[in-house]
Protein backbone atom coordinates (compact mmCIF):
# COMPACT_ATOMS: atom_id res chain seq x y z
CA UNK A 1 0.00 0.00 0.00
CA UNK A 2 2.82 2.14 -0.52
CA UNK A 3 1.86 5.71 -2.16
CA UNK A 4 3.17 5.15 -5.15
CA UNK A 5 0.70 2.64 -6.13
CA UNK A 6 -2.42 4.88 -5.36
CA UNK A 7 -1.82 7.50 -8.48
CA UNK A 8 -2.03 7.18 -12.20
CA UNK A 9 1.68 8.19 -12.63
CA UNK A 10 5.01 10.33 -11.62
CA UNK A 11 5.14 13.10 -13.52
CA UNK A 12 8.32 12.94 -15.71
CA UNK A 13 11.42 15.09 -14.70
CA UNK A 14 13.35 16.91 -17.23
CA UNK A 15 16.45 15.94 -18.31
CA UNK A 16 19.83 18.09 -17.64
CA UNK A 17 19.45 21.02 -16.13
CA UNK A 18 17.02 21.77 -13.92
CA UNK A 19 14.04 24.39 -15.64
CA UNK A 20 13.27 26.79 -13.02
CA UNK A 21 9.34 27.76 -12.83
CA UNK A 22 7.80 30.76 -11.97
CA UNK A 23 6.88 31.11 -8.56
CA UNK A 24 3.47 32.60 -8.23
CA UNK A 25 1.63 33.04 -5.35
CA UNK A 26 -2.14 33.05 -4.84
CA UNK A 27 -3.95 36.06 -4.84
CA UNK A 28 -6.29 35.38 -2.03
CA UNK A 29 -5.36 33.47 1.15
CA UNK A 30 -6.86 29.86 1.09
CA UNK A 31 -9.86 29.45 3.85
CA UNK A 32 -10.27 25.98 3.52
CA UNK A 33 -8.74 24.86 6.99
CA UNK A 34 -10.84 27.29 8.64
CA UNK A 35 -13.93 26.10 7.19
CA UNK A 36 -12.77 22.41 8.06
CA UNK A 37 -11.73 23.61 11.45
CA UNK A 38 -14.92 25.21 11.91
CA UNK A 39 -16.88 22.05 11.06
CA UNK A 40 -14.65 19.20 13.02
CA UNK A 41 -15.06 21.82 16.25
CA UNK A 42 -19.33 21.53 15.94
CA UNK A 43 -19.49 18.21 15.54
CA UNK A 44 -17.15 17.65 18.30
CA UNK A 45 -19.32 19.99 20.83
CA UNK A 46 -22.18 17.93 19.08
CA UNK A 47 -20.73 14.77 20.55
CA UNK A 48 -19.55 16.35 23.51
CA UNK A 49 -23.29 17.28 24.19
CA UNK A 50 -24.88 14.26 23.11
CA UNK A 51 -22.66 12.37 25.24
CA UNK A 52 -23.95 14.37 28.48
CA UNK A 53 -27.32 13.88 27.78
CA UNK A 54 -26.52 10.26 27.03
CA UNK A 55 -24.91 10.09 30.35
CA UNK A 56 -27.94 12.11 32.48
CA UNK A 57 -29.96 9.47 30.70
CA UNK A 58 -28.90 6.69 31.81
CA UNK A 59 -27.65 7.74 35.57
CA UNK A 60 -31.22 8.72 36.31
CA UNK A 61 -31.97 4.94 36.07
CA UNK A 62 -29.17 3.89 37.58
CA UNK A 63 -30.64 6.07 40.81
CA UNK A 64 -34.13 5.22 39.68
CA UNK A 65 -35.10 8.78 39.94
CA UNK A 66 -37.78 10.70 37.97
CA UNK A 67 -37.31 10.79 33.92
CA UNK A 68 -36.00 14.06 33.13
CA UNK A 69 -34.11 13.25 30.32
CA UNK A 70 -34.51 11.55 26.96
CA UNK A 71 -32.30 9.15 24.82
CA UNK A 72 -30.05 11.07 22.59
CA UNK A 73 -30.38 8.77 19.62
CA UNK A 74 -27.31 10.00 18.17
CA UNK A 75 -25.10 8.22 20.74
CA UNK A 76 -25.51 5.55 18.31
CA UNK A 77 -23.11 6.89 15.96
CA UNK A 78 -20.28 5.45 19.03
CA UNK A 79 -22.62 2.03 17.90
CA UNK A 80 -19.79 1.17 14.59
CA UNK A 81 -20.90 -2.62 14.85
CA UNK A 82 -24.49 -2.09 15.46
CA UNK A 83 -24.27 -0.36 12.93
CA UNK A 84 -23.29 -2.74 10.29
CA UNK A 85 -25.41 -5.19 11.58
CA UNK A 86 -28.21 -3.53 11.15
CA UNK A 87 -27.31 -2.46 7.66
CA UNK A 88 -26.83 -5.75 6.41
CA UNK A 89 -30.11 -6.91 8.31
CA UNK A 90 -31.87 -4.13 6.06
CA UNK A 91 -29.76 -5.34 2.76
CA UNK A 92 -30.85 -8.96 3.54
CA UNK A 93 -34.03 -8.45 4.15
CA UNK A 94 -35.41 -5.33 3.22
CA UNK A 95 -36.55 -3.83 6.51
CA UNK A 96 -34.82 -1.22 8.87
CA UNK A 97 -34.13 -2.69 12.01
CA UNK A 98 -35.69 -1.64 15.37
CA UNK A 99 -33.03 -1.61 18.14
CA UNK A 100 -30.46 1.26 17.18
CA UNK A 101 -31.80 2.32 13.73
CA UNK A 102 -29.95 5.46 14.00
CA UNK A 103 -26.81 3.72 13.91
CA UNK A 104 -27.54 2.11 10.42
CA UNK A 105 -28.26 5.37 9.31
CA UNK A 106 -25.00 7.77 10.85
CA UNK A 107 -22.90 4.86 9.04
CA UNK A 108 -24.76 5.05 5.55
CA UNK A 109 -23.90 8.49 5.72
CA UNK A 110 -20.55 8.52 6.52
CA UNK A 111 -20.12 5.76 3.84
CA UNK A 112 -22.45 7.92 1.20
CA UNK A 113 -20.16 10.86 2.08
CA UNK A 114 -16.64 8.99 1.47
CA UNK A 115 -18.24 7.30 -1.83
CA UNK A 116 -18.73 11.25 -2.57
CA UNK A 117 -16.22 13.70 -0.66
CA UNK A 118 -13.44 11.43 -0.11
CA UNK A 119 -13.02 10.69 3.00
CA UNK A 120 -14.56 13.22 4.78
CA UNK A 121 -16.17 11.61 7.43
CA UNK A 122 -12.54 11.40 8.79
CA UNK A 123 -11.51 14.48 7.80
CA UNK A 124 -14.38 16.94 8.53
CA UNK A 125 -16.51 15.26 10.92
CA UNK A 126 -14.94 12.66 13.25
CA UNK A 127 -14.44 13.72 16.71
CA UNK A 128 -11.88 11.35 17.01
CA UNK A 129 -9.78 12.47 14.13
CA UNK A 130 -10.14 15.60 15.15
CA UNK A 131 -8.77 14.96 18.83
CA UNK A 132 -6.11 12.42 17.10
CA UNK A 133 -5.26 15.92 14.58
CA UNK A 134 -4.83 18.31 17.67
CA UNK A 135 -2.78 16.00 19.42
CA UNK A 136 0.24 15.73 16.94
CA UNK A 137 -0.56 18.88 15.85
CA UNK A 138 0.87 20.04 19.75
CA UNK A 139 3.21 17.48 19.68
CA UNK A 140 4.83 19.02 16.59
CA UNK A 141 4.65 22.56 18.36
CA UNK A 142 5.63 21.32 21.26
CA UNK A 143 8.88 19.36 19.95
CA UNK A 144 9.26 21.43 16.45
CA UNK A 145 8.59 17.67 14.95
CA UNK A 146 6.65 14.42 14.47
CA UNK A 147 8.15 11.04 14.74
CA UNK A 148 8.52 9.52 10.97
CA UNK A 149 8.40 5.50 11.48
CA UNK A 150 10.08 3.57 8.79
CA UNK A 151 8.45 3.19 5.38
CA UNK A 152 8.02 -1.16 5.80
CA UNK A 153 7.15 -0.56 9.89
CA UNK A 154 4.03 2.22 8.65
CA UNK A 155 3.11 -0.40 5.94
CA UNK A 156 2.96 -3.18 8.47
CA UNK A 157 1.02 -0.64 11.20
CA UNK A 158 -1.26 0.47 8.37
CA UNK A 159 -2.40 -3.05 7.62
CA UNK A 160 -3.95 -3.65 11.23
CA UNK A 161 -7.06 -1.24 11.07
CA UNK A 162 -7.92 -3.47 7.77
CA UNK A 163 -6.93 -6.49 9.74
CA UNK A 164 -9.33 -5.15 12.25
CA UNK A 165 -12.20 -4.46 10.15
CA UNK A 166 -12.26 -7.53 8.39
CA UNK A 167 -12.17 -9.24 11.48
CA UNK A 168 -15.71 -7.45 12.46
CA UNK A 169 -16.83 -7.77 8.73
CA UNK A 170 -16.53 -11.53 9.10
CA UNK A 171 -18.47 -11.40 12.55
CA UNK A 172 -21.31 -9.96 10.51
CA UNK A 173 -21.17 -11.21 7.51
CA UNK A 174 -21.54 -14.62 8.85
CA UNK A 175 -24.65 -14.21 11.49
CA UNK A 176 -27.65 -14.76 9.39
CA UNK A 177 -30.55 -12.22 9.39
CA UNK A 178 -32.57 -13.87 11.83
CA UNK A 179 -29.24 -14.34 14.17
CA UNK A 180 -28.55 -10.45 14.02
CA UNK A 181 -32.05 -9.57 15.02
CA UNK A 182 -32.21 -11.61 17.80
CA UNK A 183 -28.72 -10.47 18.80
CA UNK A 184 -29.92 -6.51 18.86
CA UNK A 185 -32.77 -7.47 20.57
CA UNK A 186 -31.47 -9.22 23.27
CA UNK A 187 -30.64 -7.09 26.87
CA UNK A 188 -26.60 -7.01 25.72
CA UNK A 189 -28.03 -5.61 22.31
CA UNK A 190 -30.57 -3.04 23.90
CA UNK A 191 -27.74 -1.45 26.09
CA UNK A 192 -24.88 -1.49 24.00
CA UNK A 193 -24.75 1.59 23.93
CA UNK A 194 -24.74 1.39 27.82
CA UNK A 195 -22.10 -0.65 28.25
CA UNK A 196 -19.82 1.70 25.94
CA UNK A 197 -20.34 4.44 28.48
CA UNK A 198 -19.30 2.31 31.39
CA UNK A 199 -16.75 0.90 29.26
CA UNK A 200 -15.04 4.47 29.95
CA UNK A 201 -16.79 4.96 33.45
CA UNK A 202 -15.61 1.88 35.00
CA UNK A 203 -12.27 1.42 32.94
CA UNK A 204 -10.15 -1.15 34.00
CA UNK A 205 -6.30 -0.42 34.52
CA UNK A 206 -5.38 -2.32 31.06
CA UNK A 207 -7.58 -0.52 29.48
CA UNK A 208 -6.01 2.69 30.51
CA UNK A 209 -2.73 1.83 29.15
CA UNK A 210 -3.70 0.68 26.30
CA UNK A 211 -5.86 4.35 26.12
CA UNK A 212 -2.69 6.09 27.23
CA UNK A 213 -0.53 4.66 25.07
CA UNK A 214 -2.78 5.57 22.34
CA UNK A 215 -2.95 9.21 22.74
CA UNK A 216 0.83 9.41 23.75
CA UNK A 217 1.40 7.99 20.54
CA UNK A 218 -0.76 10.46 19.25
CA UNK A 219 0.93 13.33 20.01
CA UNK A 220 4.32 12.52 18.28
CA UNK A 221 2.90 10.23 15.22
CA UNK A 222 0.00 11.93 12.79
CA UNK A 223 -2.62 10.15 12.88
CA UNK A 224 -1.80 7.50 14.92
CA UNK A 225 -4.98 5.99 16.00
CA UNK A 226 -7.11 6.74 12.35
CA UNK A 227 -3.73 5.64 10.45
CA UNK A 228 -3.52 2.57 11.93
CA UNK A 229 -5.81 1.20 14.63
CA UNK A 230 -9.40 3.03 13.25
CA UNK A 231 -11.61 0.22 11.48
CA UNK A 232 -14.09 2.92 10.84
CA UNK A 233 -11.27 4.85 8.83
CA UNK A 234 -10.50 1.59 7.18
CA UNK A 235 -14.04 1.28 6.01
CA UNK A 236 -14.71 4.80 5.15
CA UNK A 237 -11.03 4.63 3.24
CA UNK A 238 -12.05 1.72 0.86
CA UNK A 239 -15.23 3.63 0.07
CA UNK A 240 -13.64 6.58 -0.96
CA UNK A 241 -11.69 4.52 -3.45
CA UNK A 242 -15.40 4.91 -5.41
CA UNK A 243 -14.84 8.33 -5.18
CA UNK A 244 -15.14 10.75 -8.15
CA UNK A 245 -12.84 13.38 -6.42
CA UNK A 246 -9.05 13.77 -6.58
CA UNK A 247 -6.41 15.89 -5.64
CA UNK A 248 -3.97 16.75 -8.80
CA UNK A 249 -1.31 18.11 -9.82
CA UNK A 250 -0.59 20.13 -12.34
CA UNK A 251 2.57 19.27 -12.98
CA UNK A 252 3.51 22.49 -15.56
CA UNK A 253 2.71 24.79 -12.49
CA UNK A 254 4.30 22.82 -10.20
CA UNK A 255 7.51 24.66 -8.65
CA UNK A 256 8.62 21.45 -6.95
CA UNK A 257 8.77 23.44 -3.45
CA UNK A 258 7.25 20.12 -1.64
CA UNK A 259 5.16 21.90 0.74
CA UNK A 260 2.30 19.58 -0.08
CA UNK A 261 4.07 16.45 0.98
CA UNK A 262 5.33 17.99 3.95
CA UNK A 263 1.77 19.89 5.17
CA UNK A 264 -0.05 16.06 3.96
CA UNK A 265 -1.03 14.48 7.50
CA UNK A 266 -1.19 10.81 5.98
CA UNK A 267 2.22 11.35 4.38
CA UNK A 268 1.45 10.83 0.38
CA UNK A 269 3.54 12.02 -2.13
CA UNK A 270 1.72 14.70 -2.90
CA UNK A 271 4.95 16.31 -4.82
CA UNK A 272 5.68 14.07 -7.34
CA UNK A 273 2.09 12.14 -8.42
CA UNK A 274 -0.13 13.85 -10.64
CA UNK A 275 -3.53 12.22 -8.99
CA UNK A 276 -3.83 10.70 -5.45
CA UNK A 277 -5.75 7.77 -5.44
CA UNK A 278 -4.84 6.74 -1.86
CA UNK A 279 -7.43 5.17 0.84
CA UNK A 280 -5.43 7.19 3.06
CA UNK A 281 -6.48 10.51 1.55
CA UNK A 282 -8.85 12.67 4.28
CA UNK A 283 -10.06 14.75 1.51
CA UNK A 284 -8.79 17.45 4.30
CA UNK A 285 -7.27 19.62 1.74
CA UNK A 286 -3.99 20.66 3.69
CA UNK A 287 -1.71 19.96 0.89
CA UNK A 288 -3.76 22.69 -1.68
CA UNK A 289 -4.00 25.07 1.03
CA UNK A 290 -0.22 25.48 2.01
CA UNK A 291 0.65 25.30 -2.06
CA UNK A 292 2.12 29.00 -2.98
CA UNK A 293 1.50 28.07 -6.76
CA UNK A 294 -1.55 28.85 -8.26
CA UNK A 295 -3.39 26.27 -10.49
CA UNK A 296 -0.92 23.53 -9.43
CA UNK A 297 -3.05 21.65 -6.92
CA UNK A 298 -6.36 21.26 -6.52
CA UNK A 299 -9.34 19.04 -5.55
CA UNK A 300 -10.94 18.04 -8.72
CA UNK A 301 -14.04 16.13 -10.38
CA UNK A 302 -12.98 13.45 -12.71
CA UNK A 303 -12.73 12.94 -15.23
CA UNK A 304 -13.49 16.51 -15.94
CA UNK A 305 -10.70 17.88 -13.62
CA UNK A 306 -12.80 20.94 -12.42
CA UNK A 307 -11.43 22.08 -9.43
CA UNK A 308 -13.82 21.74 -6.05
CA UNK A 309 -13.84 24.27 -3.56
CA UNK A 310 -13.15 22.96 -0.22
CA UNK A 311 -16.77 24.88 1.08
CA UNK A 312 -17.98 22.05 -1.20
CA UNK A 313 -16.82 19.30 0.35
CA UNK A 314 -17.59 20.51 4.08
CA UNK A 315 -21.15 21.10 2.66
CA UNK A 316 -21.67 18.39 0.76
CA UNK A 317 -20.15 16.09 4.16
CA UNK A 318 -22.78 18.23 6.74
CA UNK A 319 -25.24 18.10 4.28
CA UNK A 320 -25.64 14.27 3.51
CA UNK A 321 -25.68 13.80 7.19
CA UNK A 322 -28.28 16.33 7.65
CA UNK A 323 -30.53 14.62 4.80
CA UNK A 324 -30.09 11.01 6.44
CA UNK A 325 -31.01 12.27 9.83
CA UNK A 326 -33.89 13.61 8.84
CA UNK A 327 -35.02 10.75 6.20
CA UNK A 328 -34.43 8.85 9.76
CA UNK A 329 -36.77 11.01 11.94
CA UNK A 330 -39.39 11.72 9.09
CA UNK A 331 -39.97 7.44 8.74
CA UNK A 332 -40.06 7.11 12.04
CA UNK A 333 -36.81 5.26 12.12
CA UNK A 334 -34.60 7.25 14.66
CA UNK A 335 -35.54 6.37 17.85
CA UNK A 336 -35.34 2.64 19.08
CA UNK A 337 -38.92 1.90 20.30
CA UNK A 338 -37.70 0.69 23.81
CA UNK A 339 -39.76 2.35 26.66
CA UNK A 340 -38.67 3.86 29.60
CA UNK A 341 -39.74 1.28 31.90
CA UNK A 342 -37.58 -1.72 29.88
CA UNK A 343 -34.59 1.17 30.58
CA UNK A 344 -35.47 1.33 34.03
CA UNK A 345 -35.47 -2.28 34.71
CA UNK A 346 -32.29 -2.69 32.31
CA UNK A 347 -29.54 -0.64 32.66
CA UNK A 348 -29.23 -0.95 36.34
CA UNK A 349 -27.95 -4.56 35.25
CA UNK A 350 -26.26 -3.51 32.57
CA UNK A 351 -22.72 -4.28 33.60
CA UNK A 352 -23.75 -7.78 34.07
CA UNK A 353 -25.56 -8.70 30.34
CA UNK A 354 -22.42 -11.06 28.87
CA UNK A 355 -22.21 -11.21 25.01
CA UNK A 356 -24.70 -13.62 23.89
CA UNK A 357 -22.89 -16.57 21.81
Amino acid sequence: MSAASTADGVAPKPAGKKQVKPFVRRVLPDGSQAIRRTIQLSFLALNVWIALQFYFFVHQFEVNGPVQFSRPAGVEGWLPIAGLMNLKYFLVTGQIPLIHPAAMFLLASFLAGSLLFRKSFCGWLCPVGTISEYLWKLGRQTFRRNVRLPGWLDIVLRSLKYVLLGLFAYAVVSMPAQALAEFLQSPYGIVADVKMLNFFRYMGITAAVVLAIIALASVFVQNFWCRYLCPYGALTGLASLLSPMRIRREPDKCIDCAKCAKACPSRLAVDVLVQIRSAECLGCMECVAVCPAEGALAMTLTPTRRAVPAWLIGAGAVGLFLAFVLAAKATGHWDSPISNNAYRELIPHAREFSHPR
